[in-house]
């Protein structure tokens, strides 16, 4: 319903994108959908993204943002310029529905990221996720949807290896380095110490090895090979039979 005496709009079942410029809020009606399909670049009919082509200082109360407001927050005049700024860089609170759907997905590839680079360091064997699930719940280790899940995986690693709520631990990852022996015998050295169950081929002049080397000393290796040889990963987590 539209109060053309009043400047109030009143709408249902809409997606607010929210911004400040200044010491003013600016609010436009959108398809929650649609949003992020604009900000993907799919969709660029502005039309088919909002509601109502208007921008509000409250959507809720009907509240129509005046002219010279605009003009002044956003140093211009031009509506759709206006609102492809808000859409662009302004926040979209999520219903509880939508945030329970991106809490899941979010959780779900933690999990799986979780079971691909942890084992049973007895059995040698990777945890299924839903026992994976059941421990963080325990440790009450919670997942939050603005940071990125392999991000979370990682700090729910150290959890879980740290409390032992379930026999856990890293997986070994497979690598292979190349160097010229020449000048490089004490990097020689400090790999061999990081290095498990090694496969070493020799000439006179290189030395290449693969082996099973611990996650937390993959960063150590990178550095001792830096602008000095050749290092590959060959596997990110290997399952080692017992």
């Amino acid at each position: 319903m539209i109060n053309q005496p009043s400047g109030q709009i009143k709408l249902t079942n809409v997606s607010i994108v929210k911004l400040k410029k200044g010491k003013k809020k600016f609010e436009i009606a959108c398809y929650q959908n649609k949003v992020q399909d604009f900000r993907k670049g799919i969709e660029k009919d502005l039309d088919e993204v909002l509601q109502i082509h208007q921008v509000f200082i409250n959507v809720s109360k009907g509240q129509v943002a005046s002219k010279d407001d605009l003009a002044k927050s956003f140093d211009s005049d031009d509506l759709d310029t206006i609102i492809k700024e808000i859409l662009t860089r302004g926040e979209m609170p999520l219903s509880d529905k939508e945030r329970q759907l991106m809490t899941n997905k979010v959780n779900n590839e933690m999990l799986t990221i979780i079971s691909a680079k942890c084992i049973n360091p007895k059995s040698k064997k990777r945890y299924p996720p839903s026992m994976i699930h059941k421990a963080l719940i325990e440790l009450k280790f919670s997942v939050v949807i603005n940071k990125p899940a392999k991000l979370q995986a990682l700090e729910a690693i150290k959890a879980l290896v740290a409390s032992q709520i379930i026999p856990i631990a890293r997986a070994r990852m497979r690598v292979k380095v190349d160097l010229n022996k020449s000048g490089n015998s004490e990097v020689i050295e400090k790999l061999s110490m990081l290095m498990k169950a090694p496969v070493v081929e020799e000439t006179d002049s290189t030395w290449s090895c693969s082996a099973l080397i611990d996650p937390v000393a993959y960063r150590t290796i990178v550095e001792l090979c830096n602008n000095k040889g050749v290092l590959q990963v060959l596997d990110m987590a290997v399952v080692e039979s017992k």
